[in-house]
């Protein structure tokens, strides 16, 4: 599918979130964790020369509308108003106290014009790009120290166009790693929400060294075949809110990471309070993933009501030797699969190292990780779980899983190694290493 050729695939996306606006009124959401401060002082991009032709470069417009709402600091904060049009431009910082408010028909594009790209510094947990040794490209919408920022509207669009960047890395000409769509560092009170984003060069929504932030009601598309352009991805972050959104990527749709290899260890902050719920979506790679980047750990994760389609792997928990950290404290359940080649996948080999001077001995715990009610068809291996020899998973607990396969050769049983936990009513039937009662002993609390 060529990367301009999905409209159908908006659609799909607006109208799954209008029903889940109008018919999810009574159900559980942990949106409240922000509150959404309404904005008594107004400007619109126009105001600032925006003109919404799809070819005049806006960049001054932007940065001159943010300056003003940063420097006059209205009581209460401002909204910063993006009418129905094409506004070209490069990319820009957000301030604190502001709503980015995108009309119907308004969209943000993003210049193609690599120079017009400012290089940054690495984040502190990574050590370098995470492509390419050295700096990084700025994202597209960025902030740094911020509070309080609304990004929302009437489904408006903000479109990354990274087609270009997707063939630097297929053609291996970057000199520097992609830029994010989206990233928020070191940040809180944030809300995203209303928003269509679109062929992000690289990582679409990118929270790192946040918290307290809400991601919902958003669609996030790129080509299947698009490199790296996972949905949402929160890291070393606290208190984050994901509900009620569609996402078609290239890459896994929800990532929980919080750092990479001896940079994670040493900056030394995890991801945990984080909850997904009610996200739909299809991608070559996973569904929901934690890792592999989990350096600085993962803790007290929840996911349910997940619905996946066309996927590489439904639930995938990866990390590796040398990422030190400890993920545990996950639930998931209420999972629904359809077409994948892995229903569950929990790996201890995944993921590629910043340079030669992680530490081999840095192993990762997993623990304590429950998945519950899971139901997938024409899904060719329903699970494969691969411990570490020298720090095998405890604690991993399956209950109520029911993975049909695709009755074709390439069907698979599960396979394990190097894990200890326990499985019931789980078919087909899981590994010896989880289906013996002493062991399943072990996750009787879970069950």
């Amino acid at each position: 599918m060529h990367f301009t050729d999905y409209s159908h695939l908006v659609l799909i996306g607006v109208t799954l979130l209008l029903s889940i606006n109008f018919t999810n009124a009574d159900l559980v959401t942990c949106s409240g964790i922000v509150p959404m401060n309404y904005r008594n002082d107004k400007i619109s991009i126009t105001d600032f020369g925006g003109v919404g032709d799809g070819v005049t470069l806006n960049t001054k417009a932007f940065r001159e509308a943010i300056y003003r709402i940063e420097h006059l600091r209205r009581r209460g904060g401002t909204l910063l108003y993006i009418p129905p049009g094409e506004y070209l431009t490069g990319p820009f910082n957000l301030t604190s106290r502001m709503t980015l408010y995108l009309a119907k028909g308004a969209v943000i594009k993003a210049t193609t014009d690599i120079t017009q790209w400012p290089l940054i510094a690495p984040l502190p947990s990574y050590g370098r790009g995470r492509e390419l040794p050295g700096g990084r490209y700025m994202s597209f919408l960025h902030g740094d120290g911020l509070h309080d920022v609304i990004i929302t509207g009437e489904n408006g669009t903000i479109d990354g166009q990274g087609g270009v960047w997707w063939n630097m890395w297929r053609q291996r000409t970057l000199q520097f790693t992609r830029p994010n769509l989206i990233e928020l560092m070191n940040s809180r009170g944030i809300i995203i929400s209303n928003v269509i984003f679109k062929n992000s060069p690289f990582w679409n929504i990118h929270p790192v060294y946040c918290s307290n932030v809400v991601i919902h009601y958003v669609t996030i598309l790129a080509p299947a075949d698009s490199p790296n352009t996972d949905g949402i991805d929160p890291d070393s972050s606290s208190h984050v809110c994901i509900e009620d959104s569609y996402i078609s990527t290239g890459d896994d749709l929800v990532a929980i990471k919080s750092g990479w290899d001896e940079y994670g260890i040493s900056y030394g902050r995890p991801s945990h309070g984080i909850t997904v719920r009610r996200v739909t979506g299809s991608s070559p790679f996973a569904g929901i993933a934690i890792g592999s980047e989990t350096s600085g750990g993962v803790e007290d994760v929840l996911v349910e009501h997940i619905s996946l389609y066309n996927m590489g792997v439904g639930i995938h928990l990866k990390t590796n030797i040398g990422r030190g950290g400890v993920i545990r404290n996950i639930t998931m359940s209420n999972v629904y699969i359809e077409n994948a080649r892995k229903g569950i996948k929990i790996s201890g080999d995944v993921g590629d190292h910043p340079d030669e001077y992680y530490n081999p001995n840095a192993l990762p715990v997993v623990k304590d990780v429950v998945i519950k009610n899971v139901w997938g068809q024409r899904v060719e291996q329903p699970g494969l779980i691969r411990g570490l020899k020298n720090a095998p998973f405890r604690g991993i607990c399956l209950s109520n899983i029911h993975l049909g396969g695709a009755g074709g050769p390439r069907d698979l049983p599960w396979q394990c190694s190097h894990v200890s936990g326990g499985a019931v009513q789980v078919s087909p039937w899981p590994c010896s290493e989880l289906t013996s009662g002493q062991k399943i002993g072990s996750c009787s609390s879970s069950f």
